[in-house]
């Protein structure tokens, strides 16, 4: 006898925008059979209406969260809202029994991660977050590549996401505040490419950096640059910016016996992989293109390791320690930035400024307080 399939499992979405319906919405119909949406929250009732119509009449629309967690009890919740009502948002669906799929970034600093995973319990809810470039076929095949050590020992490596954002993407109100977004090119654009070589790399050491605020009118960065050690020895320079008209994502690592790159800009496939041999590995090069089906990065690729690791009762992929490792890096790229001190792994904690916000506090880049505007110098702030 053929053992009956598992029923599917009750999704439900948060927020019902472009990324929701233009993402999450085909990633979950890529997936019949196994998941299947059942509700869908957004304070926007005619945007919520305008997603029900496409995504269909049976999904029950919901304007407060905490009645559609009661009311629906979906296993998972995938959230598409604004930056600063994610962490929130997270905890109360963990709290539910829920587990979430979050798009960048789960939360606006350090702390909130951490409050975030006290609200997990062991064997689940879990909650990831959607960095959907570590789950193309391209990526798995290079970070194999390099764990397996044929490509040589990783030696020096480039991550670039420099994009173009005018004055008009920052008139959406929550846009280039600390309080709303988390950050500038850095926490909101560049985070996909630095967690893919984080990803590819390994466990990051020490990061020296620099910001700067060069057109746009915000309180956070519009363009950043660091220099990084990772625990493997290999050295990398990374730069996110929103203000090169030519865009491109790109990473680049030259290891001892070939070179992969990495270029694109939204999403990636097999043919956006290239390996260049070092002149003594020339006969090898055949064997490095990435073999079988070409699957591109996509949230459709990463909500298949997901529902995987829920069906199998343990923590999905995108979640954990190792995206707590990518915020890491962004909390420490931002104070080593501001403060123009390298800062090393692990010492971005509970009373550290940059553990509670990405500006530290810091009186240059911090939000001036009502009648206290600021007076220090960045000179100052050490």
């Amino acid at each position: 006898m053929v053992a009956a399939s598992p029923p599917p499992l009750r999704a439900a979405v948060v927020g019902t925008g472009a990324i929701v319906t233009g993402s999450h919405l085909p990633a979950l119909r890529a997936h019949p059979g196994q998941v299947e949406l059942v509700a869908a929250a957004d304070v926007d009732e005619e945007r919520l209406d305008t997603f029900r119509k496409e995504a269909g009449e049976s999904v029950a629309g919901y304007t407060d969260l905490a009645t559609m967690l009661e009311e629906a009890r979906p296993d998972l919740v995938l959230i598409g809202s604004p930056p600063a009502f994610h962490a929130e948002q997270t905890i109360a669906a963990l709290r539910s029994g829920a587990s979430v799929l979050c798009e960048k970034p789960l939360c606006l600093s350090l702390a909130e991660y951490d409050a975030v995973a006290a609200a997990e319990r062991d064997g689940g809810p879990y909650a990831s977050v959607v960095f959907q470039h570590r789950y193309g076929s391209g990526a798995v095949h290079a970070r194999q590549l390099l764990e397996s050590g044929r490509l040589g020992a990783p030696l020096v490596a480039h991550c670039q996401t420099t994009w173009y954002r005018d004055t008009a993407y920052y008139s959406v109100p929550w846009r280039g505040k600390w309080s709303t977004e988390g950050g500038g090119p850095t926490m909101g654009h560049g985070i996909h490419q630095m967690d893919l070589l984080l990803h590819l790399l390994g466990d990051w050491t020490e990061v020296r950096a620099m910001a700067g605020r060069l057109v746009h009118d915000v309180q956070s960065e519009d363009v950043s640059t660091a220099l990084v050690r990772f625990a493997s020895g290999a050295l990398a320079t990374v730069v996110n910016s929103v203000l090169s008209p030519d865009e491109v994502s790109r990473i680049r690592v030259d290891c001892a016996d070939a070179t992969v790159e990495l270029t694109h800009l939204y999403g990636h496939s097999n043919e956006d992989w290239v390996y260049t041999p070092a002149p003594h590995s020339t006969g090898r090069a055949h064997s490095w293109q990435a073999p079988g089906p070409d699957l591109p990065s996509s949230h459709a690729a990463q909500l298949t390791g997901f529902l995987e690791a829920l069906r199998a009762g343990v923590r999905p992929p995108g979640g954990g320690k190792e995206a707590r490792r990518t915020l890491e890096f962004v909390a420490a790229l931002y104070k080593a930035a501001f403060t123009g001190r390298p800062v090393r792994a692990g010492e971005i904690g509970p009373g550290d400024p940059y553990y509670a916000a990405m500006h530290g506090d810091h009186p240059d880049w911090a939000p001036p307080q009502a009648g206290l505007p600021h007076q220090a110098t960045a000179k100052e702030h050490r």
